[in-house]
Protein backbone atom coordinates (compact mmCIF):
# COMPACT_ATOMS: atom_id res chain seq x y z
CA UNK A 1 0.00 0.00 0.00
CA UNK A 2 1.87 3.05 -1.28
CA UNK A 3 -0.89 5.58 -0.53
CA UNK A 4 0.02 8.46 1.77
CA UNK A 5 -2.27 10.22 4.23
CA UNK A 6 -1.80 13.54 6.03
CA UNK A 7 -1.45 12.70 9.72
CA UNK A 8 -1.47 14.93 12.76
CA UNK A 9 -0.76 12.25 15.36
CA UNK A 10 -1.07 8.56 16.17
CA UNK A 11 -1.40 7.62 19.81
CA UNK A 12 -2.46 4.90 22.19
CA UNK A 13 -3.29 2.56 23.64
CA UNK A 14 -5.87 4.77 25.31
CA UNK A 15 -9.65 4.66 25.67
CA UNK A 16 -12.43 6.14 23.57
CA UNK A 17 -13.66 9.07 25.63
CA UNK A 18 -16.95 9.85 23.91
CA UNK A 19 -20.12 8.31 22.52
CA UNK A 20 -21.32 4.70 22.35
CA UNK A 21 -17.83 3.20 22.76
CA UNK A 22 -16.85 5.28 25.79
CA UNK A 23 -14.28 3.45 27.89
CA UNK A 24 -13.26 0.95 25.22
CA UNK A 25 -9.51 0.45 24.85
CA UNK A 26 -8.39 1.77 21.47
CA UNK A 27 -5.79 3.55 19.36
CA UNK A 28 -6.29 6.95 17.75
CA UNK A 29 -5.30 8.07 14.28
CA UNK A 30 -5.78 11.82 14.05
CA UNK A 31 -5.69 13.19 10.53
CA UNK A 32 -4.90 16.77 9.59
CA UNK A 33 -7.07 19.49 8.08
CA UNK A 34 -10.67 20.56 8.59
CA UNK A 35 -13.31 22.32 6.53
CA UNK A 36 -14.81 24.02 9.61
CA UNK A 37 -13.38 26.43 12.18
CA UNK A 38 -15.24 25.84 15.44
CA UNK A 39 -14.21 28.50 17.94
CA UNK A 40 -14.15 26.03 20.86
CA UNK A 41 -12.43 23.22 18.92
CA UNK A 42 -10.41 20.91 21.18
CA UNK A 43 -7.99 19.98 18.37
CA UNK A 44 -7.18 23.35 16.74
CA UNK A 45 -3.66 22.12 16.05
CA UNK A 46 -5.07 20.03 13.19
CA UNK A 47 -6.30 23.04 11.19
CA UNK A 48 -5.91 26.46 12.85
CA UNK A 49 -3.02 28.13 11.06
CA UNK A 50 -4.39 31.66 11.71
CA UNK A 51 -5.35 31.65 15.40
CA UNK A 52 -9.11 31.62 14.83
CA UNK A 53 -10.10 29.35 17.73
CA UNK A 54 -10.63 30.36 21.34
CA UNK A 55 -7.02 29.72 22.35
CA UNK A 56 -5.89 32.27 19.75
CA UNK A 57 -2.80 30.29 18.84
CA UNK A 58 -1.73 29.95 15.22
CA UNK A 59 -0.27 26.48 14.75
CA UNK A 60 2.38 25.58 12.20
CA UNK A 61 1.18 23.04 9.60
CA UNK A 62 4.78 22.12 8.84
CA UNK A 63 5.13 20.97 12.44
CA UNK A 64 1.67 19.54 12.98
CA UNK A 65 1.08 17.66 9.71
CA UNK A 66 3.08 14.84 8.18
CA UNK A 67 2.49 12.89 4.97
CA UNK A 68 2.87 9.24 6.00
CA UNK A 69 2.51 6.01 4.09
CA UNK A 70 -0.43 3.78 4.90
CA UNK A 71 2.02 0.94 5.59
CA UNK A 72 3.85 2.93 8.27
CA UNK A 73 0.63 4.03 9.96
CA UNK A 74 -0.75 0.49 9.86
CA UNK A 75 2.38 -0.90 11.50
CA UNK A 76 2.21 1.67 14.29
CA UNK A 77 -1.45 0.94 14.97
CA UNK A 78 -1.00 -2.83 14.93
CA UNK A 79 1.87 -2.57 17.42
CA UNK A 80 -0.59 -1.23 20.00
CA UNK A 81 -2.52 -4.52 20.00
CA UNK A 82 -6.00 -2.98 20.22
CA UNK A 83 -9.35 -4.18 18.89
CA UNK A 84 -10.64 -0.69 18.07
CA UNK A 85 -9.09 2.15 16.04
CA UNK A 86 -10.69 5.60 16.09
CA UNK A 87 -9.94 7.83 13.10
CA UNK A 88 -10.48 11.46 13.95
CA UNK A 89 -9.30 14.93 12.98
CA UNK A 90 -9.81 17.62 11.89
CA UNK A 91 -12.19 16.18 9.36
CA UNK A 92 -10.98 12.71 8.34
CA UNK A 93 -13.45 12.25 5.49
CA UNK A 94 -11.57 14.90 3.53
CA UNK A 95 -9.12 12.02 2.99
CA UNK A 96 -11.58 9.14 2.77
CA UNK A 97 -10.24 7.71 -0.49
CA UNK A 98 -6.65 7.82 0.75
CA UNK A 99 -7.46 6.13 4.05
CA UNK A 100 -9.67 3.42 2.55
CA UNK A 101 -6.81 0.88 2.11
CA UNK A 102 -5.83 1.37 5.76
CA UNK A 103 -9.40 0.89 6.96
CA UNK A 104 -9.79 -2.22 4.81
CA UNK A 105 -6.62 -3.75 6.21
CA UNK A 106 -7.58 -3.05 9.82
CA UNK A 107 -11.05 -4.54 9.41
CA UNK A 108 -9.65 -7.58 7.60
CA UNK A 109 -7.62 -8.24 10.76
CA UNK A 110 -10.69 -8.12 12.99
CA UNK A 111 -10.07 -4.58 14.27
CA UNK A 112 -13.16 -2.37 14.49
CA UNK A 113 -12.89 1.14 13.03
CA UNK A 114 -14.84 4.20 14.13
CA UNK A 115 -14.61 7.43 12.16
CA UNK A 116 -15.30 10.72 13.92
CA UNK A 117 -16.75 13.22 11.42
CA UNK A 118 -18.46 16.60 11.49
CA UNK A 119 -21.08 15.31 9.05
CA UNK A 120 -20.44 17.78 6.22
CA UNK A 121 -18.73 15.36 3.81
CA UNK A 122 -20.82 12.67 2.10
CA UNK A 123 -19.32 9.24 2.89
CA UNK A 124 -18.50 7.15 -0.16
CA UNK A 125 -20.23 3.81 -0.66
CA UNK A 126 -16.88 2.02 -0.92
CA UNK A 127 -15.92 3.19 2.58
CA UNK A 128 -19.33 2.35 4.05
CA UNK A 129 -19.14 -1.15 2.54
CA UNK A 130 -15.99 -1.91 4.53
CA UNK A 131 -18.05 -1.95 7.74
CA UNK A 132 -16.84 1.18 9.53
CA UNK A 133 -18.98 2.89 12.14
CA UNK A 134 -19.51 6.65 11.95
CA UNK A 135 -19.70 8.93 14.97
CA UNK A 136 -21.25 12.01 13.35
CA UNK A 137 -20.99 15.31 15.21
CA UNK A 138 -22.86 18.11 13.39
CA UNK A 139 -21.93 21.52 14.75
CA UNK A 140 -24.45 23.89 16.30
CA UNK A 141 -24.67 27.69 16.08
CA UNK A 142 -22.33 28.22 19.05
CA UNK A 143 -19.47 26.76 16.99
CA UNK A 144 -19.28 30.09 15.16
CA UNK A 145 -19.52 28.71 11.64
CA UNK A 146 -22.42 29.67 9.40
CA UNK A 147 -25.17 27.10 8.99
CA UNK A 148 -24.51 26.46 5.29
CA UNK A 149 -20.95 25.43 6.20
CA UNK A 150 -21.73 23.20 9.16
CA UNK A 151 -24.97 21.46 8.13
CA UNK A 152 -25.10 19.29 5.00
CA UNK A 153 -28.53 17.68 4.88
CA UNK A 154 -27.60 15.27 2.08
CA UNK A 155 -24.56 14.01 3.98
CA UNK A 156 -26.50 13.60 7.23
CA UNK A 157 -29.22 11.60 5.48
CA UNK A 158 -26.56 9.35 3.98
CA UNK A 159 -24.97 8.79 7.40
CA UNK A 160 -28.40 7.94 8.82
CA UNK A 161 -28.50 4.93 6.48
CA UNK A 162 -25.18 3.49 7.71
CA UNK A 163 -25.08 0.63 10.25
CA UNK A 164 -24.25 1.57 13.83
CA UNK A 165 -24.22 5.33 13.24
CA UNK A 166 -24.38 7.71 16.22
CA UNK A 167 -25.14 11.43 16.04
CA UNK A 168 -23.21 13.25 18.76
CA UNK A 169 -23.86 16.92 19.53
CA UNK A 170 -21.62 19.17 21.60
CA UNK A 171 -23.87 21.19 23.93
CA UNK A 172 -23.51 23.81 26.63
CA UNK A 173 -27.10 24.75 27.42
CA UNK A 174 -30.73 23.72 27.20
CA UNK A 175 -31.06 26.13 24.26
CA UNK A 176 -28.50 24.01 22.41
CA UNK A 177 -30.72 20.98 22.98
CA UNK A 178 -33.62 22.80 21.35
CA UNK A 179 -31.42 23.32 18.28
CA UNK A 180 -30.63 19.60 18.23
CA UNK A 181 -34.34 18.85 18.44
CA UNK A 182 -35.01 21.01 15.40
CA UNK A 183 -32.36 19.15 13.39
CA UNK A 184 -33.72 15.79 14.50
CA UNK A 185 -37.25 16.75 13.44
CA UNK A 186 -36.07 18.00 10.05
CA UNK A 187 -33.71 15.14 9.18
CA UNK A 188 -34.82 12.16 11.28
CA UNK A 189 -31.45 11.76 12.99
CA UNK A 190 -31.21 8.79 15.36
CA UNK A 191 -29.74 7.78 17.73
CA UNK A 192 -28.70 11.05 19.33
CA UNK A 193 -25.96 11.43 21.90
CA UNK A 194 -25.40 14.68 23.78
CA UNK A 195 -21.88 15.53 24.95
CA UNK A 196 -20.96 18.49 27.18
CA UNK A 197 -18.51 20.97 25.68
CA UNK A 198 -15.31 21.51 27.62
CA UNK A 199 -11.53 21.16 27.47
CA UNK A 200 -11.22 21.23 31.27
CA UNK A 201 -12.80 18.93 33.84
CA UNK A 202 -14.77 21.76 35.49
CA UNK A 203 -16.38 22.87 32.23
CA UNK A 204 -17.31 19.31 31.24
CA UNK A 205 -18.94 18.66 34.61
CA UNK A 206 -20.77 22.00 34.68
CA UNK A 207 -22.22 21.58 31.19
CA UNK A 208 -23.08 17.95 31.88
CA UNK A 209 -25.09 18.94 34.93
CA UNK A 210 -26.80 21.73 32.98
CA UNK A 211 -28.16 19.51 30.21
CA UNK A 212 -28.55 16.08 31.84
CA UNK A 213 -32.18 16.28 32.97
CA UNK A 214 -33.40 17.65 29.65
CA UNK A 215 -31.44 15.04 27.68
CA UNK A 216 -33.17 12.28 29.64
CA UNK A 217 -36.56 13.97 29.23
CA UNK A 218 -36.11 14.10 25.46
CA UNK A 219 -35.25 10.39 25.29
CA UNK A 220 -31.68 10.90 24.07
CA UNK A 221 -28.38 9.40 25.18
CA UNK A 222 -25.82 11.21 27.32
CA UNK A 223 -22.05 10.92 27.11
CA UNK A 224 -19.32 12.61 29.07
CA UNK A 225 -15.74 13.30 27.90
CA UNK A 226 -13.96 10.54 29.77
CA UNK A 227 -10.49 11.42 28.49
CA UNK A 228 -10.81 14.99 29.76
CA UNK A 229 -11.94 13.79 33.19
CA UNK A 230 -9.04 11.33 33.34
CA UNK A 231 -6.20 13.32 31.78
CA UNK A 232 -7.32 16.92 31.40
CA UNK A 233 -6.41 18.91 28.29
CA UNK A 234 -3.41 16.77 27.33
CA UNK A 235 -2.57 15.65 23.83
CA UNK A 236 -1.81 12.06 22.92
CA UNK A 237 -3.85 10.30 25.62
Amino acid sequence: MSTTIVVNEVFGPTVQGEGPSTGHRCAFLRLGGCNLSCRWCDTPYTWDWQGLSDDGHAYDPHTELTARSVNDVLAELLAMDVRLVVISGGEPLNQQRRMRPLVAELISRGIAVEIETNGTVVPEDELIALGVRFNVSPKLAHSGDEEHRRINADALRKFQQTPGVAFKFVCRSVDDLAEVGTLQAALGLDPIWIMPEGKKEQAVIAHLQTVADEVVRRGWNLTTRLHVLAWGDRRGV
